[in-house]
This record gives structure tokens, C-alpha cells and sequence, in this order.
């Protein structure tokens, strides 16, 4: 398999955690388990280089299994919570753990070629600074919860958050039920154990993150992935996809 991962354009920090590229040009099916990361993806498929569909997948609260067919390439837009509302300007509530079909033809992107796949990360980067470019205001508050959210792994306590950017816990949770499709709590238990995985890979098996004990983590690692922490570290036949192309730091 080929995997590539590119950054997007500074401006779209907030937006975009990264763009990616899988190929498959083998004649055999590669499967592997997708663990929840606290994103969501724009996902364009192709068979031996034609377009075939363009997704919009939800949060996922659990694990994936995929399967992807012998010469089958997807490239992704990895998106940030905040593109919701700037961007995508949609509700992703309706299919939590699931995806939505979108037209071949969101965005022109029928008309990409994705032969050289910096120039068309490039024009996906004009499109949503376009996008961004028609917005009237940023909403603060929504932009400080995210941005915390994301330094601190979802750690904090739930009143802290709150607290942090002045806005009611009530009305946090009513607007990620409405946009998400779960409360906040629950995506902060994602952004936590999503964080813990570039520990497993070391083989560091034991809470690094505000876990009360070991045997509480192991519960919620099973719970979100359907493996407990040895599973993850040993990642038989690279199967966890995730932690297969993690980049060490």
C-alpha cells in the first residue's frame, strides 16, 4: 500500500487537520479496522484512477472495518470540527458512525484529475479559503472550545471548558448533539483515547491521560476500538491503520 498525508494551507489550521492519499494498486483486498480520531472526512474514491464516489462521513465513535478492493485509490480531506459550520455548512448528526453520499460534481472535484496531488490539495486549499472567504464572523467562542479541545487531548473537565470560553455547559452540549450527533463529554473521551494510541504504539500499555485506573482504560479502549491496548500495540498484519502510518515523535 501507498499512504501520503500533506498539510493544508496555514490559514485552514483551525479547519483541516490534513489532506491524504491511499493507493491500492495491488490485485488483492487490503482490510483494516479505522479507530476513532475526533475528525471527520471528505472522502473521494477511485477504481484504477477514475472517480467513483465522493463520501462525507460522520464522527466515528467506535471501529471501522474496511475493505479496499485491488486497484482502488481514495484521497480524504481530514476535517476539523469547526468546518461544520464554516466550511461544510451542514449538520453531521443524522449519520454518526456512518457516511453521506454527496454528487460527484461537490466542489468540481469531478473535474480534478489527482494526478499531481500537491496541485490539487492546493485547489481544495483555495476553495475552502473561498468558502471561509464568504463567512461574515467566526463565532469565538466556538473557535476557543475547539482550540482547547485539541491542546489538551479533551482532558479537562467539562465545567473547565466551559468556563475557558464563557459559554453554558447546556448549550455546548445542545449545539455538538445538533451539529455531531453526541455531547461533548462523550467526544472528549475520543480526543483522549485517540491521544493514548501514540503511547500504545511505543508499548507504553498504561494510562498517560487523566484516567482514574488502569482497569477504567482498558474498559474505554475496548469499548471505542473493540481491542484492548495489547491488540493495539502488537497491530498484527498492520491492521490498524492509524497506528500503522502514526509517525513517531
Amino acid at each position: 500500500m501507498i499512504y501520503k498525508e500533506f498539510i493544508p494551507n496555514k490559514l485552514l489550521a483551525d479547519f483541516v487537520k490534513n489532506y491524504w492519499w491511499f493507493d491500492n494498486s495491488t490485485n488483492k483486498q487490503l482490510d483494516f479496522t479505522i479507530l476513532p480520531d475526533g475528525c471527520f472526512d471528505l472522502i473521494i474514491s477511485f477504481d484504477s484512477y477514475q472517480q467513483k464516489e465522493i463520501s462525507l462521513t460522520g464522527l466515528w465513535t467506535k471501529q471501522v472495518e474496511v475493505s479496499i478492493a485491488p486497484n482502488t485509490q481514495l484521497f480524504g480531506v481530514r476535517f476539523k470540527l469547526l468546518a461544520v459550520d464554516y466550511i461544510l455548512q451542514q449538520n453531521i448528526s443524522s449519520f454518526c458512525d456512518s457516511e453521506e453520499i454527496k454528487e460527484n460534481s461537490f466542489w468540481g472535484l469531478d473535474k480534478a484529475l489527482f494526478i499531481d496531488l500537491d496541485a490539487e490539495t492546493k485547489k481544495l486549499d483555495k476553495i475552502m479559503l473561498s468558502i471561509l472567504d464568504c463567512q461574515k464572523s467566526i463565532d469565538i467562542r466556538k473557535q476557543k472550545l475547539f482550540s482547547l479541545l485539541y491542546q489538551t487531548n479533551g482532558e479537562l473537565a467539562i465545567e473547565q471548558y466551559s468556563q475557558q470560553v464563557f459559554w453554558a455547559n447546556r448549550q455546548i452540549n445542545r449545539y455538538f448533539k445538533q451539529r455531531f450527533g453526541i455531547p461533548l463529554k462523550a467526544y472528549c473521551k475520543i480526543l483522549k483515547l485517540f491521544a493514548s494510541f501514540k503511547h500504545i504504539k511505543k508499548g507504553q500499555l498504561f494510562p498517560e491521560h487523566n484516567y482514574f485506573d488502569q482497569s477504567h482504560f482498558i474498559k474505554d479502549i475496548k469499548k471505542h476500538t473493540g481491542n484492548i491496548p495489547t491488540e493495539l500495540f502488537e497491530n498484527k498484519n498492520d491492521r490498524f491503520l492509524q497506528l500503522a502510518t502514526m509517525k513517531e515523535k
